[in-house]
């Protein structure tokens, strides 16, 4: 069952060990995508994301246009390869220049994660991303001996892209934009998808499947299974409340950069995975990133003398590459966080009185 072992490499500081009970949220937005799969007009439903986004940073969609059993083929694919021996899987196990495949030491918030994972991009090969100190090479590691394994994620990475620039479009509507507005920073997108897998924990009290955080990227479109376990910080009281799975549904995350180019009028969820001593648990995330050479800043419609820039620019290559090195190896230092360009309060006044608006 992943063959992992307690020790403290997974243990929580006190005060980010989950409770023995974990509320269900009550009233989390769930969207029928229904009206867009159709083709209607769609101005109700991108106010409805646009609330969403705003209230809650994340929202359950049904009826989304992916069909049923190309996730039950994913997902079907995803259990036969975590069934795999050790051995096996570590012929696919993932390097820090070539961080795609199988990976068992995962870290939060330089916390290990009670998880195994097995990472893939849609593309192969997709363009590479270059970093400080040399070049980062995402090419996917397929398994040998597992049949179908290769066709049913690419099959499912299609099918879910279609619906992120979808919801990409709903956003960009929400926000008064036109819909395409960010559709150009996804030429040579950096997404990638991951396979999860929690198995049972014996300390539940003490590790988390996937520690607390915020998504990096755009949008996370995720895939869980029934048996539960994704927690989300509640805006109103700060709480941790658990995401009841609703069947044939996918959670969408408003990640990082939303909340840049809206200016924070969204603002991205921080969430966390909780495990249980009797259940694996199974996930399928697609985190929807742009190209590496995208520089991430609030879109200027959206930034005027009232609601100055909010964010000085930043690169996406060079965050993405940071924050990837940083799950790989416990680093003393902090994660790179989008807080860290957040402009000071000094800083946007005195834009403002130079009408500097960038």
């Amino acid at each position: 069952m992943g063959g992992l072992s307690m020790d403290q490499a997974f243990v929580q500081a006190p005060e980010h060990r989950p409770k023995a009970a974990v509320v269900e949220a009550d009233g989390i937005p769930v969207i029928d995508l229904s009206p867009l799969v159709a083709g209607d007009d769609n101005d109700a439903l991108a106010a409805e994301v646009g609330r969403a986004s705003r209230d809650w940073g994340f929202f359950v969609v049904v009826r989304h246009g992916v069909p049923e059993e190309v996730v039950a083929r994913a997902v079907e694919a995803q259990r036969a390869f975590f069934a795999m021996p050790a051995e096996q899987k570590a012929t696919v196990r993932r390097s820090e220049e070539s961080p795609l495949g199988y990976y068992e030491s995962e870290h939060t918030k330089n916390v290990r994660d009670w998880k195994e994972v097995f990472d893939l991009v849609p593309r192969d090969p997709p363009p590479p991303a270059t970093v400080a100190d040399g070049e980062l090479v995402f090419e996917n590691k397929w398994p040998e001996d597992l049949p179908g394994f290769r066709e049913a994620l690419e099959e499912y990475s299609r099918s879910v892209e279609e619906l992120a620039f979808k919801l990409l479009e709903l956003i960009a509507r929400s926000l008064g934009l036109r819909p395409d507005r960010f559709h150009g920073f996804f030429n040579e997108q950096t997404t990638f998808i991951r396979l999860n897998h929690y198995p049972p924990c014996p300390s539940p009290d003490l590790a988390l499947g996937v520690g607390r955080h915020k998504d990096a990227g755009a949008l996370t479109v995720l895939y869980q299974d029934d048996v539960g376990g994704l927690d989300v910080r509640r805006r109103s009281d700060g709480e941790w409340v658990r995401v009841r799975p609703v069947p044939d549904s996918f959670i969408i995350n408003v990640g990082d950069i939303i909340q840049v180019w809206s200016n924070d009028r969204y603002e991205s969820a921080e969430h966390r995975v909780s495990v249980n001593v009797e259940k694996e648990r199974f996930s399928i995330p697609f985190f929807f990133n742009p190209a590496s050479r995208t520089i991430v800043e609030p879109a200027e419609e959206l930034v005027s003398d009232e609601s100055p820039s909010r964010y000085n620019a930043y690169n996406w290559g060079d965050f993405f590459s940071t924050r990837k090195n940083s799950n790989f190896k416990k680093l003393d230092v902090e994660n790179v966080q989008i807080a860290h360009f957040r402009k000071s309060r000094q800083q946007m006044t005195e834009e403002t009185a130079t009408g500097d608006h960038a």
